[in-house]
């Protein structure tokens, strides 16, 4: 045995004799403190491509929410947020209260993720029917009041006239909705403004299709009745509609 492989001998404080390894001191005989491994590296991982969530479809991206994917969940919002605004504002007559409402209803998605089958409309179905029963509690538990949204500085640019009009066209058919009775204007904002079928909107308002045809019959005819009415040219509300939501195939509810 080597000079550096024997132990060495010292004495506590109490008189004891320790034995110190040689490989834990220096030439002086000082002991030292042993070197702490250093920490695992983490292998590196290959043939890992990164995932492109906007590309995913709803199933999906609900799936990753339920594990509790905050990136799928604002995928989501992102896709269908612009959507369930507009309804919850038609709905309403109020931004500020639809936009309590849309925050409201990706909260219970988030909740619910988990849980969520798809079936019937998707999930575009199940978030329109959300929020269109958020707007029905919100409308029996508060008395919303609005007031117009106009310009109230003149533009000078050359399409500045037909901007005004527009926008009152568009406050116009938003009058003539909230005149309506809530489950009518549900069935023409779904069908007319949103492009659901007849079918689809039926499930969200949990009716039988000939129900939902009969609905949105007696829902055309008492709009019609309110712009003949207020002598509204229904022509510039066609127009203020499809400047809002683009053009669609078939007639409108006027």
């Amino acid at each position: 045995m080597t000079l550096f492989e024997a132990p060495i001998a010292r004495l506590d404080g109490h008189g004891a004799t320790l034995d110190i390894p040689a490989e834990t001191r220096f030439s002086d005989d000082r002991p030292v403190r042993p070197r702490r491994p250093a920490p695992p590296v983490a292998p590196e991982r290959r043939n890992e491509v990164p995932v492109d969530l906007a590309r995913l479809d709803d199933v999906a991206l609900v799936q990753a929410v339920g594990s509790g994917s905050v990136a799928a969940f604002a995928v989501l919002v992102d896709r269908h947020g612009g959507a369930l605004y507009r309804v919850a504002a038609r709905m309403l007559n109020d931004g500020h209260e639809a936009e309590d409402v849309v925050q409201d209803c990706f909260a219970r998605l988030w909740t619910h993720a988990a849980r969520w089958q798809p079936s019937g409309a998707g999930l575009a179905g199940w978030l329109h029917r959300v929020t269109i029963n958020l707007c029905f509690d919100r409308k029996r538990r508060f008395r919303v009041v609005t007031t117009p949204d106009l310009p109230d500085i003149a533009d000078a640019a050359p399409l500045a006239d037909e901007r005004i009009e527009a926008a009152q066209a568009q406050a116009q058919i938003a009058e003539a909705l909230a005149a309506l009775p809530e489950r009518h204007r549900a069935a023409l904002v779904l069908c007319y403004l949103q492009g659901f079928s007849n079918a689809a909107a039926a499930r969200m308002l949990d009716l039988h299709i000939k129900a939902m045809e009969s609905l949105l019959f007696r829902a055309r005819r008492q709009l019609r009745e309110i712009l003949t009415a207020r002598a509204v040219p229904w022509h510039d509300l066609i127009a203020a509609g499809e400047a809002e939501t683009g053009p669609r195939d078939g007639a409108g509810p006027w």
